[in-house]
């Protein structure tokens, strides 16, 4: 047997599937190449080793999985002690913007820090990143924060994020409380989807209003709703980002009397020391920002 394709097969097991191994790896692989050294292995053992939908190890699969699995999981700890000293590689997650203009900043402080620190990272909205770190496929994630998290999923809030309205700059709003003066807000609002906190924060805060406004466009992420707004779509729902001013053509109008949302880290278990210090230089990061 290859041992290259153990390790693969060990990966997938660990992770329940080809694309989350993926996203897991130590070094780039794609998922067609791991779909298809997976089945190479089971040619030569001459066997099924996991149902692929939905994801179960068959008995030979578990088989061998019990049998490889204490010595790919003790790699880590035995390069650690090669190494002589700690683990120096963490698997983050982050929305887009967050990558964009906060994780640079926090990944050269890490490397000032840190001697060898070096990252994964994978894109995520605030439900996929819970998800990421309920399943263990990651080590810390960046997002929103909800009252209430998954179970075992540990948060640790940085900071508070203002909503906002994005109107066109030409727009002859100068307040949103100019809109709860209206019976019926006819302007399309743009916005993430309805399980975003954002949303559902914003559409709290109408109700107390007395307001009812749906969104009409729906989209995936906080720079495409101020794209729309900018290209005279609607009015967009959005977050008052430090440092990030709206593109050009857009006005932010403050959302007066609606909750700020926690912005934070999460994660499961017990950190690492390289996790408090990603967290201590997050902090730092974030202290400065308020």
């Amino acid at each position: 047997m290859n041992v290259h394709h153990l390790e693969l097969f060990y990966y997938v097991a660990t992770h329940g599937g080809v694309s989350a191994a993926a996203r897991q790896m130590p070094y780039g692989i794609q998922q067609p190449a791991i779909s298809a050294q997976i089945l190479q292995l089971e040619d030569v053992l001459g066997v099924t080793l996991y149902q692929r939908r939905p994801f179960q190890l068959t008995r030979e699969g578990q088989l061998l999985f019990d049998h490889i699995a204490p010595f790919f999981k003790g790699l880590g700890d035995v390069a650690d002690r090669i190494r002589g000293g700690g683990e120096t590689r963490l698997r983050i997650a982050a929305p887009e913007i967050v990558q964009r203009e906060y994780l640079p900043e926090l990944c050269a402080r890490m490397q000032r820090r840190v001697k060898g620190f070096h990252f994964t990272l994978t894109d995520g909205r605030q439900h996929q990143i819970e998800q990421f770190v309920a399943a263990q496929e990651i080590d810390i994630g960046l997002s929103t924060l909800t009252d209430k998290p998954p179970p075992n999923v540990e948060t640790r809030e940085l900071l508070r994020l203002p909503m906002c309205l994005l109107v066109p700059a030409k727009s002859i709003l100068k307040s949103a409380a100019q809109l709860w003066e209206k019976e019926r807000i006819e302007t399309p609002l743009i916005a993430l989807t309805a399980s975003d906190p954002l949303v559902r924060e914003f559409q709290s805060g109408l109700r107390q209003h007395g307001v009812e406004w749906i969104t009409s466009l729906e989209v995936g992420s906080l720079d495409t709703v101020a794209r729309y707004v900018a290209s005279g779509f609607g009015i967009g729902l959005s977050l008052q980002m430090p440092r990030v001013e709206p593109p050009a053509g857009v006005r932010m109008l403050p959302l007066e009397g609606f909750p700020s949302l926690a912005f934070g880290a999460m994660w499961i278990g017990r950190l690492t020391p390289l996790g408090e210090a990603f967290l201590e230089e997050a902090q730092g990061i974030a202290k400065g920002l308020k």
